[in-house]
């Protein structure tokens, strides 16, 4: 016995009927497509002439030989705290005292060795280093310094060129006189 076929209603005929043309018209425009002939070289406007040329001017890097030797750093840093030496304020020998203990080298403490030197002289303090050193690292622990000695409030640290600070009081004075 064969199978009974499925009636179909008459609104589904009609969405099959108006689905094939649209399947037709695909096939025609892919149809369309394929008789054109396929061109291995781009077409003229893709590639300039202008852009030839610049890409053959372009300078070649040079290259470094193995054993080429890297310029040796030597990086001086001084720390100027005449004033408040001066007035009694502040300690240099303590202050040298806490950057030897605090001054990371290589991510460890007391690593001086040979890269990195600290010095005293009269009321300065001099850092030389063979390696890269920041100085805002140097601004960093001499805030810290003035933080624990309870200097902060009245000290501040000042770059007075491009290698070296200088602590400074606050104006508290000037403002003083404006108030009034």
């Amino acid at each position: 016995m064969p199978a009974p076929k499925a009636k179909v209603p008459p609104q589904a005929a009609g969405k099959k009927a108006a689905v094939e043309p649209q399947q037709k018209k695909e096939t025609k425009t892919q149809a369309k497509a394929s008789e054109k002939p396929v061109s291995a070289a781009p077409p003229k406007s893709a590639v300039k002439p202008s852009d030839v040329s610049k890409k053959a001017a372009k300078p070649r890097q040079q290259i470094k030989a193995k054993g080429a030797k890297k310029k040796k750093l030597n990086l001086k840093f001084t720390i100027d705290s005449t004033h408040p030496c001066e007035d009694g304020i502040m300690d240099i020998d303590s202050f040298e005292e806490f950057l030897r203990k605090r001054i990371k080298v290589n991510n460890r403490l007391n690593n001086f060795g040979s890269s990195v030197g600290l010095e005293k002289s009269k009321s300065k303090l001099i850092l030389s280093s063979d390696i890269p050193f920041s100085k805002r690292y140097l601004k960093y622990l001499t805030k810290k310094y003035l933080k624990k000695n309870s200097l902060r409030d009245w000290l501040r640290v000042v770059a007075d060129s491009k290698e070296s600070y200088q602590l400074r009081y606050f104006n508290i004075n000037n403002e003083e006189e404006e108030e009034k």
